[in-house]
Parts: structure tokens; sequence; C-alpha cells
């Protein structure tokens, strides 16, 4: 039996939680359909006895025997779950069905990989997990805030009226090696723009405000949370406090990479939040989890990363 079954599992954040599941000693069976994961993620893991790679697409039924499951299908980046919006509201809300049932089924617990996007466009700052969140249900970014507002419901559904054992994270913006260079999201964006010499697009004024979650600190807090007592559902906030406007962030890459690209300011797309920053109170209170990665060691590590693939 395979132990561990992560959807999702060739993506950004997948490839890095079956990396840690797998040095923790667990076996992995990685489900992706590859719409936005990437094979090049996991190709070092391929030759490993305890992983499975199975390309499905969670929108299906998935009939398989695992102890536990991490639910990270869905794509992330607006670029790539704007090119095809009603597939991605299928996959945060029948994909929430389908492997609900499944958890179900085996009777096994279950971690759902939500969004900050689910708070919209707040109205307070930091965010809480008790805010409601003030999101555009019609807009050209509801199929994915209001897909995982909607996976959010199915999930406390299915743990009070069928006692499934569930797990609710909203991650923040996170940011790391292995990120997709054409994902469109600002970290990506502005790294491989200043690597190729090309204008730094600034969306608005550059002011908006933002907070970065290191990869590794984010996998530390998924693993911690899934480990918390089995009544602590969450949700819970995981990503980085300190607050970075975008004409900063653009600043600190510029220099990391000695960089000569120039600014380039373009309109702000519909519904971009201003600010979004979270409260992570919640999850240092109960199981002693807040970030160590600082912004720039983050930085260094993800434009030395992004150096190779474009230089390779």
């Amino acid at each position: 039996m395979r132990e561990i079954l992560v959807t999702g599992g060739s993506g950004f954040l997948g490839s890095h939680l079956c990396d840690a599941l797998l040095n923790r000693g667990h076996s992995v069976l990685c489900v992706d359909n590859f719409y936005t994961g990437q094979r090049s993620n996991i190709k070092h893991l391929l030759g490993n006895v305890d992983f499975e790679l199975m390309r499905h697409d969670v929108v299906f039924p998935l009939y398989v025997e695992v102890g536990r499951i991490f639910n990270l299908a869905c794509p992330a980046s607006p670029i790539h779950y704007q090119q095809d919006p009603v597939q991605t509201t299928k996959t945060s809300v029948i994909g929430a069905i389908n492997l609900l049932g499944l958890a179900k089924r085996l009777g096994v617990p279950i971690l759902q990989a939500s969004t900050s996007e689910v708070y919209g466009d707040p109205q307070i700052h930091p965010q809480h997990e008790a805010y409601w969140g003030s999101v555009n249900p019609i807009g050209p970014r509801s199929c994915y805030d209001e897909g995982k507002r909607c996976a959010e419901t199915l999930f406390f559904e299915y743990h009070r009226q069928n006692n499934v054992d569930i797990k609710v994270m909203r991650i923040f913006n996170t940011y790391g090696p292995r990120m997709n260079p054409n994902d469109g999201r600002v970290v990506s964006n502005f790294i491989v723009q200043a690597l190729q010499g090309k204008p730094i697009t600034i969306y608005g004024t550059g002011k908006q405000i933002r907070s970065f979650c290191y990869v590794d600190d984010l996998i530390a807090g998924m693993l911690a949370f899934s480990d918390s007592p089995p009544d602590f559902t969450g949700p819970v906030n995981f990503g980085n406090p300190f607050e970075c406007s975008m004409l900063e962030l653009a600043e600190r890459i510029l220099k990391l990479v000695d960089s000569k690209s120039k600014l380039e300011f373009r309109d702000l797309p519909q519904d971009d939040p201003v600010q979004r920053c979270p409260d992570i109170s919640l999850a240092k209170s109960s199981f002693g989890w807040q970030p160590k990665v600082d912004l720039e060691d983050g930085l260094k590590e993800t434009v030395a990363w992004f150096r190779h693939v474009i230089e390779a």
C-alpha cells in the first residue's frame, strides 16, 4: 500500500512535499495531470522505490489505497488558472469531492492546500482565520478564489456530516527553487526579467504589499500541521508576515542579480489585492510554527536556481 497520496505532486509545492515525505521514510504516490506540474521537478525521485508517479486528473475519481492524502492539485498562478477558468473551478470543487470521497471510503486523514486568495481584496490587515474575506464572485480571479472557498466548504461539510479527518491550510505567497519560470508570479517574473536584462514589469504603482514565505518554511509548516491532533482542523494561515512592496522586491532582486533592467509600469489587473499579509498567531500557538528563512536569503537561493535553469 502506498502510504501517502500527494495530488499536484509534480508542481512547485507538491514536489518539495514529496521530497520531505520521502526523507521522513514514507512511501509516496504522486498524482498529477501535468497541466502546470513539471516532470523535471520530480525527475530525481523516479528511481526511488518508495516513489510512484501516476498521471491522473482529480476531476475524475481516483481508486487507490493510501494511508493519508495531501490535496495540492490546482493551478495556483493567475496566468495559469485564468487560461481555463472552468477547468480551474472543476479542479477545486469536483477534485475536492473526489478526494474527500476517497478519504471517507478509506477512513484516512486529508489535508487541503487552500490559499490566502479566499480573503480576496481584504478589508482588514493582517488577515486572520476568522475573517470571511472580500471576494468578487464573478471576476476574472473568481475561478480560483471561489473554487478554493467552495473546496473549504466541502472539507468542513464532509468533516461535520461524515466525520472525515480534515485539515485546511491557507497558503500565502510562497517562493523558491522549482517555481515555473513562466507562471507569471511576481518573484519568478522579476528574477527571470532581471536575469535576461528585460524590463521589470510593475503593475499599478508598485506600492501593493505582499509577504513572501520561502518554500522550505512552508513545507515544514504543512508537515507540522499534518502531525497536529486530529481535532485541530484549521483553517490555519501559513506565510511569512514580513511585508514587502512590489517596488522594494524589484529593488532587492535587481541588486542580487546585478541587473541593469529598468522598471516598466503597467495597469493593475482587475481585483488584484492592494495588501496581503498573514496573521500566523494560530500556527505559532498551536504547534510552534513560524518561518525561519528571511527574504534576502530565500531570494539568493531562488535567484541561483533560476540562473542555473536559464543558463542550462
